[in-house]
């Protein structure tokens, strides 16, 4: 790579639209112009400090130090797969959820050897509404019962939107920025994640995991600690497949929030400054399959959206995308960002990822569980990057 990254449309921030006044004929929040993928920045964007402070170090978690087993097995074979999708608490009920944990379960013989995923990587919303300890047991530990690999996660926003009993994010770092494991359920340990935003090592790819608050932004300020902690992360990850989390997805399509303008920027920002572009940027919050590519220096990257992980337990909760005067979207998609194409959706069915890495290859492939029960094994929708050396 050249010392520059060349982005072929730096996409700036957006400015927040004017607040209606007395007398406007508009009142409540803007659209977006057909095939835009950045959303209008809030006026008032909801932040909610992390009331907890960050061990000393570098908050990375290899994967060894939670399976040496799975580590050496992904070692030795030269190649990891894992699942990934967000999204999934079961406030609703926890049937489309379930569906998805059993076809998660059903690719799984051995975690990490043989092709076998070997840890599922959830992209937030673990429980809703309000991620309160409580609602840990039905929500997460009884649909994953029988999932027979370790689970990680980046926390989303109802994971730290606060509820009234306890403190931003109790949930989520009792679950999973444990000091040191405990049985959580009859089924599952706590996880040992070193804060809620982390970093994950593994041999064959670093994976870092953001926390975007409740209104999509990594800090308060701009280039807060998050965003430096961020670009020193990637300027440190081996030049193995870099693969970056977060909540929020910096684009997106889908007709209620669309991209989130500061999770691009920061995420932006780092690129330029670490001079090092991720593999692959995986994101939840809508609830719906995205798959975008993104032309950066001379590369193609992939932005994929994976939001059905079984919160929307039903076709109406799904998240639907844009249209045209009713006229759905036609694939591929050239958006209003001169470098990103939309290349692949799916608005009616829940879903999860299977993610395979090797030395030269990261291939993403998204499996539907349909709501009719009709899940065939094959997958939906499947895009491979080849890796720089």
């Amino acid at each position: 790579m050249s010392d520059k990254v060349k982005f072929h449309h730096r996409q700036k921030p957006v400015p927040a639209p004017v607040p209606p006044t007395l007398g406007s004929h508009r009142i409540g929040k803007q659209h977006r112009p057909f095939g835009d993928p950045v959303a209008f920045l809030k006026s008032t964007p909801k932040f909610e400090s992390i009331p907890f402070e960050a061990p000393q170090g570098n908050l990375v978690l290899a994967l060894s130090a939670i399976s040496k087993a799975v580590n050496d097995a992904i070692d030795a074979a030269g190649k990891m797969v894992f699942h990934s999708v967000g999204d999934t608490g079961g406030v609703n009920g926890t049937e489309a959820e379930d569906a998805v944990a059993n076809e998660m379960e059903q690719q799984i013989k051995n975690p990490g050897v043989e092709g076998s995923p070997a840890f599922f990587y959830h992209l937030g919303d673990v429980v809703y509404f309000n991620g309160i300890s409580t609602d840990y047991p039905n929500q997460f530990y009884e649909p994953y019962q029988y999932y027979p690999a370790e689970i990680l996660a980046i926390a989303g926003n109802h994971d730290g939107d606060p509820p009234s009993t306890e403190p931003s994010l109790t949930g989520f770092r009792l679950n999973f920025c444990d000091t040191q494991r405990h049985p959580a359920s009859p089924y599952k340990k706590t996880m040992i994640q070193p804060y809620v935003y982390w970093s994950m090592d593994t041999p064959l790819a670093r994976i870092i995991g953001l926390y975007s608050n409740i209104d999509g932004s990594l800090d308060k300020e701009d280039k807060g600690p998050q965003e430096q902690w961020l670009v020193a992360s990637m300027k440190a990850a081996a030049r193995n497949c870099l693969i970056v989390a977060v909540h929020h997805a910096p684009y997106s399509l889908d007709e209620v929030h669309g991209g989130y303008p500061k999770i691009l920027e920061s995420l932006d920002n780092a690129i330029e400054e670490s001079r090092r572009i991720p593999d692959l940027v995986l994101s939840g919050h809508v609830h719906n399959y995205q798959r975008f590519s993104r032309k950066i220096s001379d590369r193609e990257i992939p932005y994929v959206i994976a939001g059905a992980g079984g919160y929307a337990n039903n076709l109406k909760a799904m998240h639907k995308m844009q249209t045209d005067n009713g006229r759905q979207i036609a694939l591929p998609f050239q958006t209003t960002q001169s470098d990103v194409m939309l290349q692949k959706f799916n608005q009616s069915d829940p879903g999860f990822l299977k993610l395979t890495v090797t030395k030269t290859l990261l291939t993403v492939e998204y499996y539907v569980v349909p709501f009719d029960g009709s899940a065939d094994g094959n997958p939906f929708d499947s895009v491979t990057v080849r890796l720089r050396p």
